[in-house]
């Protein structure tokens, strides 16, 4: 399986709504499954960023799916990236 680190920056309508993130959070996990992405771990940060979800999944067109859906949505901008762990890292750079 794919893993994905998605970066978000709460955008105004999100920063007017802040107290429903939670809520809109447990929506987003529920969609992303019904659509075959598992949420791996949902944060919220302090920093340059506002929050960082972790998506996992087999096809990577699912998970750019979902989370097209939740920057659609209009309370975050999103920043998508793909995650390696050490074994899928070892086999990019293997000679």
């Amino acid at each position: 399986m794919a893993q994905f680190l998605v970066l978000m920056t709460l955008t105004e309508q999100g920063l007017k709504n802040i107290k429903k993130s939670t809520a809109r959070a447990a929506s987003f996990r529920k969609t992303a499954a019904t659509a075959g992405v598992e949420t791996v771990a949902q944060y919220w940060t302090i920093g340059s960023r506002d929050g960082a979800v972790i998506l996992r999944a087999d096809n990577e067109n699912d998970v750019l799916r979902a989370v097209a859906r939740l920057a659609a949505d209009g309370y975050v901008r999103t920043e998508t990236m793909r995650a390696l762990d050490a074994n899928e890292f070892d086999g990019v750079v293997a000679d």
